[in-house]
């Protein structure tokens, strides 16, 4: 298992989100990429590496990003986005959501919210303008150039931009890095910058500690896979059921649908598909049904 985890580590590159997180969890490799990408000066960056691998119910799964902070408090989230997802934008408002509220968890009043910047990295380009950067906050529709100050900003940055000239020449040499192959990605690079995460990279695949981390992520994605499974096939038997009974004389009731949806056990559905297979009416389900829930208790 060691072994087969070390050589799927050894294959990733920096657009992988792993990799991404492990190597920007060094503020001196996340700072330079910051700055650059932002266009603004920032002080002394914490790197919050723990919240990166970790389960969001509301999420759906295991979230990977990197989560930061300066020394003026401002926030940032970071997330690599290899293939186009739906609703990508609306994914950008949950996380400045999830920063505005954990800051009122604690306390803080709405004035002392401090600026929030979510950057999603893309290798695609999400907007199909041919832009490596696409700059977003909340502007007033009546009068032209009347920013609202809420301290939000979104941000999109594509590896497929082509206008050139109009973003800064290493955010396009960071960009290119990160749309290279594995083979590609290990050849020195012309630019300062990207030597420094080709090296960051190396130092990852040659840790212990990240191997370790790593492996931890792959069991939460395999478990995750698990459960979505387990899930689909319980999801599948319920409507199985509800699909035979539709041909049956008779009309489900609200009740039994319930009853059925919620009954997660798969062994109790599979027999509840067979009384619904060989059940010659809705009626005559719903009393065997009865029968065996009686039965159960």
């Amino acid at each position: 298992m060691r072994e087969n985890n070390k050589s799927k580590l050894e294959t990733l590159t920096l657009k992988d989100n792993f990799m991404f997180g492990a190597v920007m969890s060094e503020p001196e490799n996340c700072r330079p990429f910051l700055e650059m990408a932002l266009g603004i000066p920032i002080g002394k960056l914490t790197v919050s590496i723990e919240k990166c691998l970790v389960y969001h119910p509301e999420y759906k799964g295991v979230r990977l990003d990197v989560e930061a902070s300066d020394e003026d408090h401002t926030r940032f989230n970071v997330e690599m986005q290899v293939v186009p997802k739906p609703a990508l934008a609306r994914r950008a408002r949950y996380y400045h959501s999830q920063i505005d509220m954990e800051l009122l968890a604690r306390g803080d009043g709405y004035g002392s919210i401090p600026d929030a910047y979510v950057i999603f990295v893309c290798d695609f380009d999400p907007f199909d303008r041919g832009k490596y950067r696409y700059t977003f906050k909340n502007m007033c529709l009546e009068e032209q150039g009347f920013a609202l100050k809420d301290g939000l900003t979104t941000m999109f940055l594509s590896t497929r931009g082509t206008n050139l000239g109009e973003v800064p020449e290493g955010l396009v040499s960071f960009l290119r890095y990160i749309g290279l192959s594995l083979q590609e990605s290990t050849k020195d690079s012309e630019d300062g910058y990207v030597r420094q995460l080709q090296a960051a990279v190396r130092r990852v695949k040659a840790s212990r500690e990240w191997e370790a981390r790593f492996m931890i992520l792959q069991e939460m994605l395999q478990e995750q896979f698990e459960i979505g499974e387990a899930k689909g096939v319980v999801k599948g038997k319920a409507e199985s059921i509800l699909d035979l009974l539709a041909d049956l004389p008779g009309e489900v009731s609200d009740e039994m649908r319930e009853v059925l949806s919620a009954e997660k056990d798969c062994d109790v559905l599979r027999r509840y598909l067979k009384l619904a297979a060989s059940a010659s009416s809705v009626e005559e389900f719903a009393r065997q049904l009865s029968e065996q829930c009686e039965s159960m208790h």
